[in-house]
């Protein structure tokens, strides 16, 4: 499906941005704890990115399916709660936003418990 490869080239193209900014931006500005926050977010937001690519490839060779669509989709919603969310923490200091991170994070187990099974399904 070609709205999982443009979805997953957007934040793959993100994550090096924003690792980058991380690095010559926010270095001397946040303090140590905070890059390494910003920098799981960009870490996990390109992992996510290759699982766009995945799932794109596999809608290809398997044909589209509603696992594999939702996995995707479950991937999107992850990077935006999981990396969003820590990308704010580490801009604002609204320590509050950290509640919203594991909710990423079960999207990304979510989605990639549905590739799974659409695997084994395939």
């Amino acid at each position: 499906m070609n709205l999982f490869i443009i979805l997953g080239a957007i934040h793959a193209f993100l994550a090096v941005a924003l690792g980058a900014f991380g690095a010559h931006g926010l270095e001397g500005r946040v303090s140590e704890r905070m890059l390494e926050i910003w920098k799981t977010g960009v870490t996990y937001q390109m992992f996510h990115a290759g699982g766009l690519f995945v799932i794109a490839f596999m809608i290809d060779r398997l044909g589209s399916s509603g696992l594999l669509t939702t996995a995707g989709w479950s991937m999107f919603v992850g990077i935006i709660l999981f990396s969003g969310s820590l990308y704010i923490l580490t801009l604002s200091g609204i320590k509050v936003l950290g509640a919203i991170t594991p909710l990423g994070g079960v999207a990304f187990l979510l989605g990639w418990v549905l590739l799974i099974v659409a695997a084994f399904k395939g």
